[in-house]
């Protein structure tokens, strides 16, 4: 994420590397957290995926799957909040 500084150029928050969670939404069923692991593993390598947990909503309609990476670049996580956010199953991606 970027932000304006005092001269007005884009700051970049983040340093990369870094260890940032990536979390992802949607109706509980058997493969949505698989969807999300191939959909995130398309841009990161297997030594990148550091945790990984689920929670499923109070009435268990819902899961949130949160994936701990070691992100590489700024256009890393666009890619994965990107392709997260077109696929149809997943209703939000943080």
């Amino acid at each position: 994420m970027a932000t304006n500084g005092h001269d007005g150029k884009a700051r970049e928050i983040l340093t990369f590397p870094c260890t940032i969670d990536i979390k992802a939404m949607g109706e509980r069923s058997p493969r949505f957290e698989a969807l999300v692991h191939e959909i995130v593993s398309r841009h990161i390598g297997p030594e990148d995926l550091l945790s990984c947990t689920s929670r499923e909503s109070r009435g268990g309609k819902y899961l949130a799957i949160t994936l701990t990476i070691r992100a590489t670049a700024r256009a890393q996580l666009d890619a994965i909040y990107e392709a997260l956010s077109a696929s149809p199953d997943v209703l939000v991606a943080l």
